[in-house]
């Protein structure tokens, strides 16, 4: 069964305060979602294998550690997950970025894919798929799924909250992918939105409603 990592860091507590209140508006949400995600980046890259190398300082010169190991790839889940993207690539700038569409029918709640653009080596890289909310785990599981079917193997979910519905959705159908949440909500209600939550992550990024 996969890991669930919850982050307990007073700054990310404190940021996520502000992006559930609903005086929070588009400008400040968006500054606030990528502080979080730059800070979920630290733990989400915790485990990143390093290698040895010799370099030169003014002093002479001396061992050192690198990144080694894959390549890394930033697959953000259209369109609120956008507003992780930047947060990740201030520690990882040179990621590839690759884009999944998905939308959430209405009637069913089932996800309908319209869109996916990915790194031409994605079975080469880590890939760290982004989406604000995991509630119902329908798009994350469909898009781990697509992931799968172009070839990744090495498979990370960040989310900044989730439902615990979601989190057993995406365990049962991939126990391989492990999911890095900042907060784990009471529940989902009658329209499959997380409650308390923080509303639609992608109206409040982007002012739509």
């Amino acid at each position: 069964m996969s890991k669930v990592i919850v982050f307990d860091h007073p700054l990310i507590k404190h940021k996520l305060t502000f992006i559930r209140d609903i005086n929070t508006g588009s400008k400040e949400f968006r500054e606030l979602v990528t502080e979080i995600s730059t800070l979920m980046g630290y733990e989400v890259t915790r485990n990143m294998p390093l290698k040895e190398i010799e370099i030169e300082t003014p002093m002479g010169k001396t061992k050192s550690q690198v990144i080694a190991g894959k390549k890394v790839g930033l697959v953000p889940i259209l369109r609120a997950g956008l507003g992780m993207v930047d947060g990740m690539l201030n520690l990882l700038p040179a990621a590839r970025v690759g884009h999944i569409g998905l939308y959430r029918d209405p009637e069913t709640f089932k996800p309908v894919e319209y869109y996916c653009k990915l790194p031409q080596d994605v079975s080469e890289r880590e890939l760290i798929l982004l989406d604000p909310m995991l509630a119902t785990g329908g798009s994350a599981v469909a898009a781990i799924q697509f992931l799968k079917d172009r070839g990744a193997k090495s498979i990370k979910l960040v989310n900044l909250i989730a439902a615990p519905e979601g989190i057993e959705a995406v365990q049962n159908a991939h126990p391989d992918v492990d999911i890095y949440v900042a907060s784990i909500d009471e529940r989902l209600d009658d329209h499959k939105y997380i409650v308390p939550g923080l509303g639609d992550a992608g109206d409040r990024l982007f002012g739509t409603k």
